[in-house]
């Protein structure tokens, strides 16, 4: 059972407070069964005689046993709830580290929303389950069992009345439960749902309001919300029908207990404070049941959630890293591929086939293709948010699959084809891969990449506020500081995947020029889409269908690649061609 393995992984460390816990809730629940035979040996024994002296003295021993379970129940439900939290806390961060450690691929299977619901409801749901676990599990089982025998002790002749209110308990609870697991796992997939949509529309409003879809949009959400309301009151129902049903035993069972125990009071068989004791115990046993009750309800939602959570982290990340890595190299700024060859799972057409280049120290290497072609995938490869399916992409000679995660990570310098910040300044955001630059290096790149004019505008230059995704700022500033924040790391590879597509020509112009000297020791590899941004590369492949259809220099691919020709036809016109 996963939410057992779940359990049983995560709350080891907190071995030692869940004992203490199981301690205190003995001692507390040991208290709360005495006082009801302390009652009936004051009613008996002081009251029905008269004793006053006896009375008072019992009376004390019940307020010292009220106050020690007073004592420890506070102390098992405060130990219980931080063994909880801890639990719940390391759960998180264990997800949160599995899946900032998966590839794109696997990201991709789970869906964002799936991954934020596991990180965050299904944890939750978990870690309620402890907390209840903590503070009712441990006492009702101790308080049935207890229970039992204070009672009976009492009065063995009204034990029939648990021999048949207990089992009809169970067996309520039981057809209940079976019921609400389904239920609930259904329920998970409707938030699921529920959050893809959100997402999409909160991230796509602009589309959304520009095609005038918000009758359409809020349509669908509806859907997905009805659909996500009726699971609920499914299983609210079923959980609701539980507490009454249970009630009512209890209610029929203090009748009986009352009947019976007139009859045997009338016939001088028991004592009225045996009455009244053997009538709390059952109240108690039974309260024990509902808690019981309440607790295993809470199990099958827990396990649902258990099950996913687990699933995630028993992932397996399809990019690993080496099991030896490789700490040194021999070469310096190199970038090479080696008859690569990359499909996605499940896919019938590979998405690249036999790519072969290789770019040194100071070289430029352009790529451009229709959309689609796989440069993008191509690119990925570089820094391992993919591992190729055949073939090999090496970085200073060594196989990427080989080098140190962190060694290959600082000599990439990797700027995304769909820029994204982080909240925070734009301080922070540049200093992302490199914490240490310092404020000069900072402007430094910012001037590089165009982006400083705009900063130095802002109300506080390199400290003002950049919002989740940079959305304080336009596409075209977005991309600028992307490309600063890659220009501050100092790396060794350049990958600029489509990073100029957002600046009009003459900006795309100035940084380029501004970024020549800068990456004269490095190997540049530019997607582009222009023509006129990768014209003075040293070499330039075309990419079609997954493969390179054509190599080499602008003028020589005008002349010998019609692919080529037919794209800067496209854009700058037959003049251009000829």
């Amino acid at each position: 059972m996963k939410l057992w393995q779940l359990l049983k992984s995560h709350l080891g460390p907190y071995r030692n407070v869940l004992l203490l816990v199981v301690g205190l809730q003995a001692i507390q629940t040991f208290a709360a069964l005495t006082l009801p035979t302390l009652n009936a040996n004051l009613i008996n024994n002081g009251v029905l005689v008269g004793d006053n002296e006896y009375i008072l003295r019992m009376g004390a021993i019940m307020f010292g046993f009220t106050v020690i379970q007073i004592i420890f129940a506070t102390g098992a439900v405060w130990f219980g709830a931080r063994a909880a939290m801890g639990f719940g806390r390391d759960v998180r961060r264990d997800l949160f580290h599995t899946v900032t450690d998966f590839s794109a691929r696997e990201v991709g299977e789970f869906g964002a929303p799936s991954l934020i619901t596991r990180v965050t409801n299904d944890v939750q749901q978990v870690q309620q389950l402890v907390v209840l676990a903590t503070t009712m599990m441990i006492a009702a089982p101790l308080t049935m069992v207890i229970g039992i025998f204070m009672a009976v002790r009492e009065d063995a002749g009204l034990s029939i009345i648990l021999i048949v209110a207990m089992p009809a308990a169970v067996l309520i609870l039981g057809s209940v439960v079976v019921r609400m697991v389904p239920a609930f796992r259904v329920m998970q997939l409707r938030i699921d749902r529920v959050n893809a949509i959100l997402r999409e529309q909160i991230t796509g409003i602009r589309v959304v309001r520009a095609f005038v879809r918000e009758p359409q949009e809020a349509e669908r959400f509806a859907g997905a919300n009805d659909e996500l309301t009726e699971t609920s009151l499914r299983t609210g129902r079923l959980m609701a029908a539980l507490f009454p049903t249970v009630s009512l035993i209890i209610n029929i069972s203090s009748v009986a207990v009352l009947w019976l125990g007139a009859d045997r009071i009338a016939a001088g068989q028991m004592q009225i404070g045996s009455l009244i004791a053997y009538l709390s115990y059952l109240i108690q046993i039974l309260m024990a049941v509902i808690m019981a009750t309440f607790l295993v309800s809470m199990i099958p939602r827990a396990s649902v959630a258990a099950d996913r959570v687990t699933e995630v982290l028993d992932t397996e990340p399809s990019v690993r890293p080496p099991a030896d890595p490789v700490t040194e190299v021999a070469e310096h700024g190199t970038l090479e591929f080696r008859d690569v060859g990359f499909c996605y799972p499940r896919a019938e057409h590979a998405v690249l086939t036999d790519i072969s280049f290789r770019i040194d120290a100071g070289q430029t290497t352009a790529i451009i293709g229709s959309t689609g072609a796989g440069k993008t995938t191509l690119v990925n490869l570089v820094s391992r948010l993919f591992d190729s399916t055949s073939g090999s992409v090496l970085v200073d000679g060594v196989d990427v699959r080989e080098l140190d995660p962190d060694l290959l990570w600082s000599k990439v310098g990797f700027v995304p084809q769909k820029p994204f910040l982080f909240s925070g300044t734009v301080a922070s955001n540049l200093r992302f891969g490199r914490p240490t630059a310092t404020d000069a290096e900072l402007w430094r790149a910012l001037e590089i990449a165009q982006a400083s004019g705009f900063v130095q505008a802002m109300p506080d230059g390199i400290n003002s506020e950049i919002t989740q995704g940079g959305t304080n700022v336009s596409g075209g500033q977005r991309q600028r500081l992307s490309i600063a924040r890659a220009l501050v790391v100092h790396p060794e590879i350049f990958v600029f995947d489509d990073s100029f597509s957002a600046l009009d020509l003459a900006t795309d112009a100035r940084l380029r020029a501004a970024l020549a000297p800068h990456t004269s020791d490095s190997a540049t590899l530019i997607v582009a889409q222009r023509v006129s941004t990768i014209a003075g590369a040293d070499e330039i492949l075309v990419v079609e269908d997954g493969e390179i259809v054509g190599r080499g220099t602008h003028d020589q691919l005008i002349e010998e690649c019609p692919t080529y020709a037919e794209i800067v036809e496209s854009q700058l016109g037959q003049g251009a061609v000829a």
